[in-house]
C-alpha cells in the first residue's frame, strides 16, 4: 500500500476552518463541481498530486490530475447550451488509488495498453515474463501500470498541462528507462489534442492510450446504450473467451461488430449468439481502422440523442479499441456520489492492436528501439447536433 500523506495546502485547510478567508479559497469549485483540493495529496512522500483546470474562449472546461495521468471531468455544452459533464470520473485524488478503486477512469496508459498474451514478449530475443494481471494475460502495463503512478506535471498555459513519466528498467518487468510525456491541448474548438510521445534506453514495447468512459448524456445514472456510434472500420480484430486476439482480422459486415453505417449501441450489444459478444458480455474489441493513420479522417463518432452531445474521435494509430463498459457493475461511487453502473460510460481507446508484439501486424508494431521516439496522437472533438 502506498503512503499518502495530505499536502501543506489541505492541513493548513483542516487546520484552521477558523479562517473564513482562508477556508474559502481552499473550496473555490471547477465548472464541473470538483473541489481542487480535494487532489492534493503525496504520494511516496515526496510525490505532488493534483487538479489542473484547463478552458478555452468557448467556456469549456477539462480538469486533468496528474495521478495517473488522468481527464476527471468535460464540461461541454448540449443543444440547449447547458453545460455538462461527459466523463466518468471520481471526485478526490485518494479515491483513484489502486488499493480504493482499480479502475482505468479518464487514465494514460501504459507502457502497454490492452493486452499482451501470457504476459510474455521477445525482446532481442530473450523473453521476458510481464506481471498476469488479467486472465493470465498483462493488461494495461500491469497492476501497477501508468494509471497508477504519478505523472510531473507543468501547466504551460490556460489551455495546456504536460504530463512526464519516467518509467524506470524493469517497471512492471518491462526493460527499459523509458522517459513518457502525455500533452493535454484544450483548442478553441472544444477539442482535446492529446499527444503522446516516449524515448527508451532498452528496446521495449509501448502502446499508450487514453481511457475515458464518456456518457454524452451528462447523466451517469443512465447507459449509453441509446447513444449512437459510427467507426470507420471494415474489419476488427475478434478475441477468445479470455479477450486475447486470435490474430485474426476479420470483416464486420453483416455481424454486429458493423459501425460503418451509424446504429445505436444497444441495438446488437446482447446478441450472444454471436460468440464476439459473448466473449466480450458487449463491445469490447479492436477494430482495424479505414483511415490507415490519417489524423485528419474520423475514425469514430459517438453522439447522445438527449443532449445532442457528440464526440468525434482523431488518431494516427491503426486501431481503436471500443468498449461499452460492461463490467461496471455498481460497485464504484462516482462523482457526485452517483453510482457507475453497467454500460453507463464508453471508452474509444486509439492504439496499436491488442497483443501486437506476438502478432504479425505489419501496421501495428509496438517495439520501441534506442534513438527512437514513439508518437501517438488522438482527438477528441466535440460539437452538438440539434
Amino acid at each position: 500500500m502506498k503512503k499518502i500523506l495530505l499536502s501543506a495546502g489541505i492541513v493548513t485547510a483542516c487546520l484552521c476552518s477558523c479562517a473564513p478567508k482562508q477556508q474559502a479559497a481552499e473550496e473555490v469549485l471547477t465548472l464541473s463541481g470538483l473541489n481542487p483540493a480535494n487532489f492534493e495529496i503525496m504520494v511516496d512522500s515526496i510525490k505532488p498530486v493534483k487538479l489542473y483546470t484547463l478552458k478555452n474562449a468557448a467556456g469549456m472546461e477539462v480538469c486533468v490530475t496528474n495521478f495517473g495521468g488522468r481527464i476527471v471531468s468535460i464540461m461541454v455544452p448540449d443543444k440547449n447550451g447547458e453545460m455538462k459533464d461527459v466523463v466518468l470520473g471520481l471526485d478526490n485524488a485518494e479515491a483513484y488509488l489502486p488499493e480504493n478503486n482499480q479502475t482505468d477512469f479518464g487514465a494514460s496508459i501504459g507502457r502497454y495498453a490492452n493486452r499482451i498474451n501470457q504476459g510474455k514478449i521477445v525482446v532481442d530475443g530473450a523473453e521476458i515474463q510481464l506481471p498476469q494481471n488479467n486472465f493470465g494475460h498483462c493488461l494495461h502495463g500491469g497492476p501497477t501500470g501508468w494509471q497508477y503512478q504519478v505523472y510531473e506535471a507543468n501547466q504551460t498555459n490556460d489551455s495546456t498541462v504536460v504530463l512526464t513519466m519516467k518509467s524506470p528498467d524493469g517497471d512492471n518487468n518491462f526493460p527499459g528507462n523509458v522517459t513518457a510525456t502525455v500533452t493535454y491541448a484544450l483548442t478553441a474548438d472544444n477539442a482535446i489534442d492529446i499527444s503522446y510521445e516516449a524515448t527508451t534506453d532498452k528496446t521495449t514495447v509501448i502502446n499508450m492510450t487514453n481511457h475515458s468512459y464518456f456518457n454524452l448524456s451528462g447523466d451517469p445514472t443512465t447507459p449509453i446504450t441509446d447513444h449512437i456510434l459510427y467507426v470507420n472500420a471494415d474489419n476488427y480484430t475478434p478475441v477468445d473467451d479470455t479477450y486475447m486476439t486470435t490474430g485474426e482480422i476479420l470483416p464486420v459486415k453483416d455481424t454486429p461488430m458493423d459501425f460503418t453505417t451509424p446504429k445505436v449501441v444497444g441495438q446488437d450489444i446482447d446478441k450472444f449468439e454471436f460468440e464476439q459478444m459473448k466473449f466480450g458480455n458487449g463491445y469490447d474489441h479492436n477494430w482495424v481502422l479505414n483511415t490507415k493513420g490519417d489524423a485528419s479522417l474520423v475514425a469514430a463518432k459517438f453522439m447522445s440523442p438527449v443532449t445532442g452531445i457528440y464526440v468525434e474521435v482523431y488518431t494516427n494509430e491503426p486501431g481503436i479499441q471500443v468498449y461499452s463498459g460492461n463490467f461496471l457493475d455498481g460497485t464504484v461511487k462516482g462523482k457526485k456520489g452517483i453510482v457507475y453502473a453497467q454500460r453507463t460510460g464508453f471508452c474509444l481507446e486509439t492504439q496499436k492492436y491488442p497483443d501486437s508484439p506476438n502478432k504479425q501486424w505489419a501496421e501495428s508494431q509496438a517495439y520501441l528501439a534506442p534513438g527512437e521516439t514513439y508518437t501517438s496522437f488522438c482527438k477528441y472533438k466535440f460539437g452538438v447536433e440539434k
